[in-house]
C-alpha cells in the first residue's frame, strides 16, 4: 500500500505562491501599502524609497490607525476589515478587500509596522521576517500606521533576480504614485527619493493635482467634460489636440477612484476626437467614472486593474457623446445635439476651430483631405485637371508639373528592349540579382560590395532619376527591375547609424538656436531626461538643467537643424526612450533608437530628387540597410521578370 501523496502547504510557502501573484515588483508594494493608507482615510501620505525599492519602501500615514490585535490580524492571508459577506463584494467602495497584501509581502520580505490609534497612548510594533513574527511589542508613535518593507525577495533570489535595473523599478513606482495621487487629490502625497524629497503634491482641486504632476503647460490645454447621468457621473479633464503624443502616455481611467486599463473605454476616447488628431497620435486624458459598484466586478485580477461593466456599451456611449460635447464647449469641434435620435452616431460637421499646431504638423483635417481630393487626377488614375474645385498652391502645381514630366518618362524609349540600359548611358546601375547568394543572405546588402559597385557612380543614374509614390515611397530604378525604398524607414536607419557613432566614437556637431528654449517636463520625465543629459549633449543638443523639472534647450544636432521644432523633438525622443526601457539593450541603442524615430521624415513628406538621391546613397553605405531599427524593411526589389508574369494570362 502506497503513502498517500496529497498534503497541504505549509502557510509560509503558500503565503510565497500567493505573492507572485500580487507582488511582482517594488511597485506593487506601493500600490498596495499606499492603498491601504487611503483606505484608512488619511489626509498625509509619505513614501520613502530607497535603491528603487529593493531596500526600503516605507509608508507613513495620519489614517485611523490600528489596535494591536487588528495590528496582528492584518498580516493574515484573508484577513481584512472590509468584507463580511460575499454580497459585499457589489457594493466596494474601498481600495482593497482581498486581504492579501500584507500577507504575501511579509512571506518575501522584511516587514515593521508602527500604528496607533487617535484614542490609545500607546501604539504597537510589529516586525515580521517571511510570514514569522519576530516582536510585537508597546511603542511609542504618532497616530497613523508606518509600514516599513525591506530587503523585498530577500528569501526567493530567482524573483529578485528577475527584477530590472533601477532606472525602470523607480519607473514604475513613480507610475503606481502618480496614479494613486491623480485618483485622490484631496490627499497630500510626499515622496522621498534615498533620504531627499523628489516629490511634494500638496492636497486641492483635480485640476491643481493635474498640474502638479504633469507641469505648468498642460493648464492651457485641459478641457473639462462632465455629465451626471441615472447610470453614471463622469468626470475630469481630456487634452486638446495639440497635447496628443505618439505613445499612449497620459491616459487616466478611474472607476469610482480605482485606477484601470481598458482597451474598450480607449477606444471610444479616440472615436471622441475623431479626425482632430494626426495619424498614430493619442489624446492625453484623466478621467473619472462614478457607478454603482453593482453594476461593475472589480474582483477579475488580484492587480485590481481590470473590471467588467455590466452594460460596457453604454458607458462606452456615455463617454464618447460626453467628451465630444466637452471639446464642443471649448469650440475645439461642435457640440452634440442631444435631442437627434442618435445622439451617438459619429459627427460629421465640420470642424469649426483647428490649433495651428495641427495644421503645422500636416494632421489629416477635413480641410485638407478637400484640397488634396480636388487637385488635377494623372492621366493613370482616368482623370482630367477639369475636376478640381479651387487652383492648387504655387507649390502644388509645381509638384504636379514634375509628375507629368514624370509620366512622360514613362513612355520614352518605347520599342526598344527595357531590360537592356542604353550603351552610352551613366554607369551601370547596381544589380542585386547577380550577387552570389552568400553576399545577401535574406537581403541583406554587404558594405563591401556596395561600396566596390559605387564607389565612383550613383546608385541612380541622372537619366534614371528616382520618383517619390505618394510621397510615401521612393521607386529607384535598377538593372533588372527597380526598388521601392520606405522613406521613412531609410531615413530612420541612416540617422540610427549616425547617431550611434556620435555616441560610441565622435560626439555630433551643434547648430546653436537663435534663441534658446525651456523645456518644462512632468516631474517623472524630468529625472528620466536627467539620467541621458551627457549622451544627449554627445548627440549634439545644447541643453541644460534649469532648475526643479525646466531644461534650457540652446540648440540642436547640425543633422536636424531646420528640419525639427527643438522642444518636440526632444518630446518625442523622451517619449520614445520611455517606451523602450524595459527592453534588454543598452540605453547608447535605446537613445539611438528614440531619437531616430523621432527625428526621421516623416510619410508625406515631397522630396525632391536630390534628396530622394542623397536618401538612397546614404542608406546602402550603411551597415545593415535592409531593415529600420524597429524592424521594418527599408526596401522592396522588384525584378521584371516578375513583372511579366504579372501581365501573363
Amino acid at each position: 500500500m502506497t503513502d498517500n501523496l496529497v498534503q497541504l502547504l505549509p502557510d509560509a510557502i503558500a503565503n510565497q505562491i500567493a505573492a507572485g501573484e500580487v507582488i511582482q515588483r517594488p511597485a506593487s508594494v506601493v500600490k498596495e501599502i499606499v492603498e491601504n493608507a487611503i483606505d484608512a482615510g488619511a489626509s498625509e501620505i509619505e513614501l520613502t524609497i530607497k535603491d528603487s525599492g529593493k531596500t526600503l519602501i516605507q509608508v507613513r500615514d495620519n489614517g485611523c490607525g490600528m489596535s494591536e490585535t487588528d495590528a496582528r490580524m492584518s498580516l493574515e492571508r484573508h484577513a481584512t476589515s472590509k468584507l463580511r459577506t460575499a454580497d459585499d463584494l457589489f457594493a466596494l467602495r474601498t481600495m482593497g478587500f482581498r486581504g492579501e497584501a500584507l500577507a504575501s509581502i511579509v512571506a518575501i520580505a522584511q516587514l515593521e509596522m508602527k500604528t496607533r490609534r487617535a484614542p490609545d497612548d500607546l501604539g504597537t510594533r510589529i516586525l515580521v521576517e517571511g510570514s514569522e513574527v519576530k516582536i510585537q511589542e508597546p511603542v511609542a508613535a504618532a497616530p497613523g500606521t508606518t509600514i516599513a518593507v525591506r530587503n523585498l525577495f530577500y528569501n526567493v533570489p530567482a524573483r529578485r533576480n528577475f527584477l530590472k535595473s533601477d532606472s525602470v523599478e523607480l519607473r514604475h513606482i513613480r507610475d503606481e504614485f502618480i496614479r494613486i495621487a491623480l485618483a485622490h487629490p484631496e490627499v497630500r502625497f510626499d515622496l522621498y527619493l534615498n533620504d531627499r524629497l523628489d516629490q511634494a503634491l500638496p492636497a486641492g482641486r483635480l485640476r491643481q493635482r493635474v498640474v502638479q504632476v504633469f507641469g505648468r503647460k498642460y493648464d492651457e490645454m485641459l478641457v473639462p467634460i462632465q455629465e451626471d447621468t441615472d447610470v453614471l457621473s463622469i468626470t475630469g479633464f481630456v487634452g486638446k489636440p495639440e497635447a496628443a503624443r505618439k505613445s499612449k502616455v497620459g491616459q487616466f481611467f478611474f472607476i469610482n477612484n480605482r485606477f484601470i486599463k481598458s482597451s474598450y473605454l480607449h477606444h471610444a476616447v479616440m472615436g471622441a476626437f475623431d479626425d482632430l488628431l494626426g495619424k498614430e497620435t493619442h489624446p492625453f486624458y484623466v478621467i473619472y467614472l462614478e457607478i454603482d459598484p453593482a453594476r461593475i466586478d472589480v474582483n477579475v485580477h488580484p492587480t485590481k486593474q481590470e473590471i467588467k461593466f455590466e452594460d460596457e456599451r453604454l458607458i462606452y456611449n456615455y463617454l464618447k457623446a460626453t467628451i465630444r460635447q466637452g471639446l464642443g464647449r471649448a469650440s475645439i469641434m461642435p457640440s452634440i445635439d442631444f435631442e437627434t435620435d442618435n445622439p451617438f452616431a459619429p459627427s460629421r460637421t465640420k470642424i469649426t476651430n483647428i490649433s495651428r499646431s495641427a495644421l503645422e504638423e500636416g494632421e489629416a483635417l477635413p480641410s485638407r483631405m478637400n484640397d488634396d481630393f480636388a487637385s488635377p487626377r494623372s492621366p493613370g488614375n482616368g482623370g482630367g485637371g477639369d475636376n478640381r474645385a479651387a487652383s492648387p498652391p504655387s507649390s502644388d502645381a509645381a509638384r504636379h508639373a514634375s509628375n507629368l514630366r514624370h509620366w512622360e518618362k514613362l513612355y520614352s524609349g518605347l520599342g526598344t528592349d527595357a531590360t537592356q540600359a542604353p550603351q552610352d548611358s551613366a554607369p551601370p546601375f547596381l544589380d542585386f540579382s547577380s550577387a552570389p547568394d552568400d553576399d545577401h543572405e535574406d537581403g541583406e546588402l554587404l558594405p563591401s560590395r556596395l561600396s566596390q559597385e559605387t564607389e565612383n557612380a550613383p546608385l541612380t543614374p541622372p537619366d534614371r532619376a528616382p520618383y517619390q509614390l505618394h510621397n510615401r515611397y521612393i521607386i529607384s530604378p535598377i538593372k533588372n527591375g527597380w526598388l521601392l525604398i520606405d522613406q521613412r524607414a531609410a531615413h530612420q536607419r541612416i540617422l540610427y547609424e549616425g547617431f550611434l557613432r556620435n555616441l560610441r566614437e565622435n560626439p555630433a556637431a551643434c547648430q546653436q538656436s537663435l534663441f534658446p528654449q525651456t523645456l518644462e517636463l512632468p516631474h517623472a520625465d524630468a529625472a528620466l531626461f536627467s539620467s541621458i543629459l551627457g549622451d544627449l549633449q554627445q548627440l549634439g543638443f545644447d541643453v541644460e538643467h534649469f532648475g526643479g523639472n525646466a531644461f534650457i534647450v540652446r540648440g540642436i544636432p547640425a543633422e536636424l537643424a531646420g528640419k525639427n521644432n527643438e522642444l518636440e523633438l526632444l518630446e518625442q525622443l523622451l517619449q520614445q526612450y520611455r517606451d523602450n526601457v524595459d527592453l534588454e539593450s543598452d540605453g547608447h541603442t535605446r537613445l539611438a533608437r528614440a531619437l531616430a524615430r523621432g527625428a526621421a521624415i516623416r510619410q508625406g513628406q515631397t522630396l525632391d530628387v536630390s534628396e530622394m538621391r542623397s536618401l538612397i546613397d546614404r542608406l546602402f553605405a550603411c551597415e545593415q540597410p535592409r531593415t529600420a531599427p524597429n524592424g521594418r524593411k527599408c526596401f522592396l526589389k522588384y525584378e521584371l521578370d516578375e513583372l511579366e508574369r504579372r501581365f501573363d494570362p
